[in-house]
């Protein structure tokens, strides 16, 4: 086994659940057991909300100068550094991802964007604006301060355990607020090794707390009182559940759900480059991201090369065991995951769309949650697999006659979370860009990374709120306006 997690961690110690129990960790590209997480409860849900209160409410952690809260999290970046090995081989291991998708995506982005929020704290704190005098009855003045939110529920997904765990971390600890993180069942372990790296770098106990469970410790997150903040990661189907069981108290929710994005290609693109876009966002990590842009929309001019180029590309990739080097496409996550992506496989197909490429389980492999990298053609947008989320390796191809066509079946989607542009003539994709309805745009693959500046979300359901840079921050921050006379009339 690679990691054995037998307990939680709640209030900076490692305690038992109340079950007691553990659950095997599978890796998902070979079906072994690779470690084991324990099983918590709602109750064990309520003692981590109550420690994480105690420790907003009475701890140092949101009064501490900021430049100690910083040092802490900049002392987390570093032990993260220098364990990055062990955690690339733990993502792969735990989430089927290909090594080069570990260290990039999965583990070495998300610990620079933890360092950023670390680091940007500085700066940032302490958050007073001043106001001018004002005169009426008597002449006043004031600050308007920002403050930590209170009490954060963080709930990640199974895909980019190690990446959404610090997306949220980052700016709620930095921001000064306390924590319950609640990783995915499937892919626990990434998120224990940060209760090590709190412990290791002088984490106040309590102010990151870690605990498993089913839907009713996910409840429990959603709607305890003491819990002032959301953020959730996951589908548009359960962001809704988590929208509506934070309402009856107000909640601040945070929403990072779905994306159907369209990824438009213009008469003038480089097809070269554009097919390396459509190639990447088929087969990372074998299309389980929310923002990767699975619709291709080709101007009609181009749609017969482009089918060709994307279709011998996809040939070559080589599906295995992501621990092996050569591989470039690894598994889906769990074998149900592989169930609901065959099902819309089979959708697509009796509504008439024709698969060019895949469709089915690679005949080489007999163990593991695998699917070939598969390509439509001959689909209207209408079409089931045109609208509903793949997570998957299934890519489809639409042509288009002229820009409005393009734009107009790229935001007729009831997501709105990303989108790409390829056009030679940058003043045009630039403008394409801006017609798009969707919170995160690449003109011509963009600067092929992650922004820690760029605040990253959705419109429409894709979610609500934004993560990293200043806007993620500002996800934890309360705004106050203080006021106080200085003479009377």
């Amino acid at each position: 086994m690679i990691k054995e997690y037998r307990r939680l961690f709640i209030g900076g110690s490692w305690v038992d659940s109340e079950t007691g129990r553990v659950e095997p960790v599978i890796n998902p590209a070979t079906e072994a057991i690779i470690g084991v997480a324990p099983v918590g409860s709602r109750t064990d849900t309520v003692r981590a909300i109550e420690t994480a209160r105690r420790a907003f409410d009475e701890g140092p952690w949101p009064q501490m100068p900021v430049r100690e809260r910083s040092a802490i999290l900049i002392r987390m970046a570093e032990a993260m550094e220098k364990r990055r090995e062990e955690l690339i081989a733990l993502n792969i291991a735990e989430t089927g991802c290909t090594r080069a998708g570990a260290e990039s995506f999965q583990t070495g982005i998300p610990i620079a964007h933890f360092r950023d929020m670390a680091e940007r704290v500085l700066p940032t704190f302490p958050l007073e604006v001043g106001l001018p005098p004002n005169v009426g009855a008597g002449i006043g003045q004031g600050v308007v301060r920002r403050e930590p939110f209170g009490v954060a529920a963080l709930v990640s997904a199974y895909n980019f355990p190690f990446f959404l765990n610090l997306m949220k971390l980052g700016p709620a600890l930095a921001a000064g607020c306390t924590t319950v993180l609640k990783p995915a069942p499937t892919t626990p372990l990434e998120a224990f090794v940060l209760g090590e790296i709190a412990q290791e770098a002088g984490l106040p106990d309590g102010v990151l707390n870690i605990v498993t469970g089913d839907v009713d410790a996910g409840t429990e997150l959603t709607t305890n009182p003491m819990v002032d903040v959301v953020s959730f990661t996951g589908s548009d189907i359960v962001g809704r559940k988590v929208f509506e069981q934070a309402a009856p108290t107000l909640k601040k929710v945070v929403l990072e759900l779905g994306g159907k994005s369209a990824n438009i290609i213009c008469d003038d693109a480089d097809l070269t480059r554009a097919t390396q876009s459509v190639i990447r966002d088929t087969i990372l990590h074998a299309g389980q991201g929310c923002a990767y842009l699975t619709r291709t929309l080709v101007h009609r001019s181009r749609y017969d090369e482009l089918l060709e180029l994307v279709k011998d590309r996809l040939a070559a990739v080589t599906v295995g065991d992501p621990a092996h080097p050569d591989t470039t496409m690894g598994p889906l996550g769990s074998a149900a995951q592989r169930t609901r992506v065959e099902e819309l496989i089979a959708t697509g197909i009796a509504e008439g769309a024709t698969v060019a490429v895949g469709g089915g389980r690679p005949s080489h492999l007999t163990a593991g949650f695998f699917i070939e990298p598969t390509l439509f053609v001959d689909v209207d947008n209408s079409m089931t697999i045109a609208r509903r989320e793949f997570f998957g390796p299934v890519m489809i191809l639409m042509p288009f006659d002229d820009d409005d066509e393009a734009v107009r079946i790229a935001n007729d989607s009831d997501y709105g979370l990303a989108g790409g542009v390829w056009a030679h003539d940058p003043i045009r994709a630039s403008q394409i860009g801006q017609r798009l309805r969707t919170g995160y745009v690449t003109i011509n693959g963009g600067g092929g990374g992650l922004n820690p500046d760029g605040p990253f979300g959705g419109y429409k359901q894709s979610g609500l709120g934004r993560e990293r840079g200043a806007a993620g921050m500002d996800e934890f921050l309360q705004t106050k306006t203080m006021i106080w006379g200085v003479a009377t009339g």
